[in-house]
């Protein structure tokens, strides 16, 4: 790696992963070795493994579903409770995840008019995982296989209880588990210490898509009749990609390997609008094209409102319907419920910001933790996911109400924030709390909030090997601001989707000299226009740079034909018909 820039105008440090072929500052960009360059950059090298990442098709990428511990005993349990005719419930989570990973098993079963139930637990009243009061209300509508999606890795005690009154219970997960394993009939999870499938990476729904094919290859070798057999072909798994995908993208999974086909495969199918709940939900969102960006952005955060506010139920009935009226009436109901959300985050925002400033004069503070007393719960994950960007830290935030606090946290790359919960609880610093390496949620008493502080900040320091966490950004490609235009945005998108594991490249254009710039929208972000080498002009956009240096610098008027360095993203604008290439400006320096 190579240092190109040591402090930014935003006092980042901009780093080269590999350095090019050219003894010059820039890329050429008619240089069709950019993508391999990237690629290279990334850890992807060789004709076969570039030629499998641009092209990720599931074919490629499957692999035996029986990979996985337990899956094999997991498909034969389903299939029996499905031909004995036995009532099975799906107990998923109330996040995205947990929701879709609900759906593709609720949807599957019905295939075969299965008697199927689910149950979603609410975010505040029941709170994450399985509980004992559900599933007793389970058992008690005749239910005799529980089948956990998303969930269940971590109840052991809620597991005895429902063997205990005659359930069986099949847990899909992809959580870290405890020490001890829950004594289910089967346990299908990438994170077991057991399981040598190299599937850790997957999201929930991910695990519950490979049980269905292990389910459906099961229930095909079963079939005995022509109606069975012509059953069993005419279900094709492929067409609930479109769910997986918005799982796998919303739980901000690691876009690689198998992760790469299901969301690639996955935006095709949700591109062709089959499923009506999410097509009513994207035209209600104004999104006309299936992309990362529009399910992180627009569907997931729909979708999430209603696990946030109150119960996520709304949201899998959505996923579920078949009927044009209730779709229209659910996709509203989430859009109004999102708006709500939005209100709520905004004004929590303002006093967790004003306690980070105060947390963060600590000298060599490598984590943050703020909790303020009655705050909605709901939106804990996304304001520690806002703190996190701000302030490059490892952040939690947490509601204390009546004497509990529950807290949800986001981590920055080095930090595997899943371990430090996980540990928290064997210790007994937490009483509860799961997650993985980007994200996670805990509770604890508040007479442990001091002690919790001080376990996350030392935890955070030794995986960074006692350094604090630097800012720094690294390049993908530095080029002549001239080649900014649709033809490199195009080959750019030869590389996604993008997403986690797999970001958008980030790009250093040269020699480019500001035109002009000014405020726009809410008075936080700026737009503007540079003058290029070619001879033809690049607009650019900056979210929230306005009063910070590059904002000041930009919208000075006396700074106009000054030449500037610019680090950001290129990505196609389309504005009322009209395609062209615009920079989103993240960084700057003179």
């Amino acid at each position: 790696m190579r240092k190109i820039v040591d402090k930014s105008m935003l006092g980042k440090a901009w780093i080269v992963a590999t350095q090019s072929n050219n003894s010059g500052s820039s890329i050429n960009i008619i240089d069709d070795n950019l993508i391999e360059q990237i690629l290279y950059s990334r850890g992807i090298t060789g004709v076969f493994e570039v030629e499998k990442f641009l092209n990720p098709s599931i074919k490629e990428y499957m692999p035996d579903p029986d990979v996985l511990m337990d899956m094999d005993k997991a498909a034969k349990i389903i299939a029996d409770a499905v031909i004995k005719k036995e009532k099975i419930a799906v107990y998923g989570d109330y996040d995205v995840d947990g929701i879709t990973s609900t759906a593709v098993f609720v949807k599957y079963l019905r295939e075969f008019d299965a008697d199927v139930i689910w149950h979603l637990p609410t975010r505040e009243g029941e709170g994450y995982g399985l509980n004992i009061e559900a599933l007793e209300t389970i058992a008690k509508e005749g239910v005799k296989l529980v089948i956990t999606v998303d969930c269940g890795i971590s109840g052991t005690e809620e597991v005895a209880y429902a063997k205990n009154i005659g359930m069986q219970i099949v847990v899909t997960d992809h959580h870290s588990p405890e020490s001890v394993l829950p004594d289910a009939d089967a346990i299908v999870n990438p994170k077991r210490k057991d399981d040598t499938s190299g599937l850790s990476y997957l999201a929930g729904v991910g695990v519950a898509f490979l049980t269905l094919v292990a389910v459906n290859r099961e229930m095909r070798e079963r079939a005995k009749t022509a109606e069975e057999k012509e059953k069993i072909e005419n279900i094709n798994l492929l067409n609930y990609l479109d769910l997986v995908a918005l799982g796998t993208i919303c739980d901000t999974m690691p876009l690689v390997g198998l992760n790469r086909a299901f969301v690639s495969t996955g935006l095709k199918v949700m591109g062709l609008r089959n499923n009506l709940g999410l097509r009513v939900l994207m035209d209600i969102s104004s999104i006309k094209k299936a992309s990362v960006y529009a399910v992180g952005f627009a569907l997931g955060p729909r979708l999430n409102a209603a696990g946030r506010l109150d119960s996520a139920a709304p949201a899998l009935e959505l996923l579920l319907t078949d009927n044009i009226l209730i779709a229209n009436d659910l996709a509203n109901k989430l859009h109004k419920m999102n708006q709500e959300r939005i209100d709520i985050q905004n004004s929590i925002m303002i006093n967790a910001t004003e306690m980070a400033k105060f947390c963060c004069k600590s000298d060599n503070k490598v984590s943050l933790f703020v909790c303020g007393d009655n705050w909605h719960g709901g939106v804990m994950g996304i304001i520690a996911g806002r703190l996190k960007d701000k302030y490059n830290l490892p952040s939690c935030v947490a509601t204390k109400v009546d004497g509990i606090i529950n807290g949800s946290g986001r981590s920055i790359p080095g930090v595997d924030l899943g371990k430090i919960i996980h540990d928290a609880l064997e210790k007994g610093v937490i009483s509860e709390g799961g997650g993985h390496a980007a994200a996670a949620g805990f509770t604890l008493p508040s007479s442990k909030e001091e002690e919790f502080c001080k376990f996350l900040e030392e935890e955070v320091l030794k995986q960074l090997n006692g350094e604090a966490p630097t800012q720094e950004i690294m390049i993908d490609a530095q080029i002549d601001a001239g080649g900014a235009n649709m033809e490199l945005v195009q080959k750019l998108s030869s590389l996604e989707p993008f997403g986690q594991g797999n970001p958008e490249p980030t790009i250093v254009l040269h020699g480019a000299t500001l035109a002009y710039a000014t405020i726009m929208g809410n008075g936080s972000h700026l737009r503007g226009m540079l003058n290029t080498s070619s001879g033809k002009q690049l607009p650019f956009v900056g979210f929230n740079l306005v009063g910070t240096d590059v904002g000041d610098f930009l919208l000075d008027d006396a700074n106009t034909n000054t030449k500037i360095t610019m680090l950001g993203k290129l990505k196609e604008n389309d504005y009322r018909g009209r395609v062209s290439a615009q920079f989103i400006l993240e960084d700057m320096v003179v």
